[in-house]
């Protein structure tokens, strides 16, 4: 969606509850995966003829496998606590992105079908048929987002919208209306083992570079190895870090840390990517066969430990899921028997003396720390309590001298999310991304004024590449987010004498 399409929410100038723009993102919604893409993946490739009686047998299996989602469909008092938590209902002022709305989508088509009351009395207890104008309100409002769980955090009864939103994808897939951004990136690692679709030898040659690139900033043979059996370490990072910039600097980070620790490490063509698309659309399906990439690619190479590098979905789903999806670990080193955070690992060996680091060297960066959804909410890292809040924060006031909290969002798991994420950072829903990240701007906006911030560090690729399309919009340079280990790259000592 272009630029001038829409109007960028002014910073400073809306309240805390919005006005309320009733429809105003009716319109929203992103491109349905193409019959190839369908295909591919083994969803139906359009709508089917009979799509109603498939959607709601789908909806009655899932109700039946998740006594969760049944609950969340049951629970709902309608107390509106989770009404502003969201930031797509802070940016667009719809009154359908408030959490409750959204799920009520849901809701109404549950009571109707699943509920005594629904099948005899639905005007009584607002239950609807699910016909294609309600589909399609689904579609357009259930791709509104990004499973971030803030609402959840706030909810009394404890009601997960980000579980509803993906039983909801999940449902629409079935029935052949699959989001094509989503879906093409699952096909993509079915074809060719990565999100971006990076051949072996285009991933070889841009290693190959990596290491000639570092070798003439450093002087130090620092590896980027590929393939290479019999290592400590498979490192599964997101393919982003291969690629494009700033995520390519983490990347670097990552292979100086190895080199300066003295440990080998390999990554590889087969499992050369750590996000997991599968778990934005709910289906555990899709999220076993790209997570047995990861298990496959261990095997072969004979590694003992498993790191992930820094992208918080990816490690949603290893730090939640693999044990089930492909565990359990019995064949890794004892020592290290579940994957490992790369902050994790770096904060380790900090604390261990391993790693020489020169804070002066990140001088120039006046630092801030946006926490990713998918590690704050969602995930652990480490043994020590909020290790995900405090680990990336430690490693940054070792590598820098000038850290300033982002406040008051980011009090641990209140913080707010970047916008982009749950399968939404494609450009037919920039309007939306744009307008979701309005909290996080502010906040941003803030720290800026506050302490002449001028670097936003951030340990999820989907952050990253949300906020390098964002930030220019509400006047700041796209340069100024990029990872932690962009941060441990500048300070990080290798030589003997540096």
């Amino acid at each position: 969606m272009a630029a001038a399409a829409f109007t960028t929410p002014t910073l400073k100038s809306y309240p805390v509850i919005p006005l309320l723009q009733v429809g105003a993102m009716a319109h929203s919604r992103p491109y349905v995966a193409s019959a190839l893409i369908q295909k591919a993946i083994g969803f139906p490739a359009e709508l089917v003829d009979d799509w109603q009686s498939v959607a709601i047998a789908k909806m009655g299996e899932l109700l039946d496998k998740y006594r969760s989602l049944r609950v969340y469909m049951d629970a709902c008092v309608h107390c509106g606590a989770c009404s502003d938590k969201c930031h797509y209902f802070l940016g667009t002022g719809d009154p359908k992105n408030m959490p409750v709305a959204r799920q009520d989508l849901m809701r109404k088509v549950y009571r109707r079908y699943f509920t005594l009351a629904g099948k005899h009395f639905p005007k009584l207890v607002g239950a609807v048929d699910l016909t294609r104008e309600v589909l399609d309100e689904w579609y357009s409002y259930f791709n509104q987002c990004s499973e971030c769980r803030r609402c959840s955090v706030f909810c009394p009864y404890g009601i997960d919208t980000a579980e509803v939103t993906m039983a909801a994808h999940e449902i629409m897939d079935s029935v052949g209306m699959g989001q094509k951004y989503s879906n093409e990136i699952i096909g993509k690692v079915h074809r060719i083992g990565n999100n971006l679709g990076i051949p072996g030898p285009a991933l070889e040659n841009t290693l190959q570079g990596l290491e000639e690139d570092t070798k003439e900033e450093t002087g130090v043979d620092v590896r980027f190895p590929l393939n290479v059996k019999g290592t400590e370490v498979l490192l599964i990072t997101p393919s982003a870090d291969f690629f494009s910039e700033p995520h390519v600097e983490s990347l670097i980070g990552y292979a100086k840390v190895f080199h300066a620790a003295g440990i080998s490490w390999t990554l590889s063509s087969h499992a050369s990517e750590a996000g997991n698309f599968g778990l934005f659309i709910g289906n555990y399906e899709q999220m076993r066969n790209i997570s047995l990439r990861v298990r496959e690619a261990a095997l072969e190479l004979g590694v003992k430990r498993i790191i992930v590098g820094e992208c918080g979905h990816a490690w949603r789903v290893a730090y939640s899921y693999w044990n089930t999806l492909i565990g359990p670990f019995d064949w890794l080193d004892p020592r290290y028997p579940v994957p490992q955070h790369i902050c994790e690992f770096t904060h380790d060996l900090i604390q261990r003396g391993a790693l020489r680091m020169d804070k002066d060297a990140n001088d120039e960066r006046i630092v801030t720390f946006h926490d990713s959804c998918n590690v704050a909410r969602a995930s652990r890292m480490g043994s020590m309590p909020g290790g995900q809040f405090v680990i990336p924060r430690e490693i940054i006031k070792v590598v820098a001298n000038h850290f300033h909290d982002m406040a008051p969002e980011t009090i641990r798991d209140a913080t707010f999310c970047c916008g982009g994420g749950g399968g939404l950072l494609t450009d037919d829903l920039m309007e939306l991304r744009v307008k979701g990240a309005l909290p996080r701007m502010e906040a941003l906006k803030n720290v800026v004024d506050d302490h002449g911030v001028n670097f936003m560090a951030t340990i999820c690729a989907i952050c990253k590449a949300q906020f390098t399309k964002v930030l220019p919009y509400y006047g700041f340079d796209m340069s100024m987010v990029g990872g932690v280990h962009q941060l441990v790259s500048k300070a990080i000592r290798l030589g003997r004498n540096d």
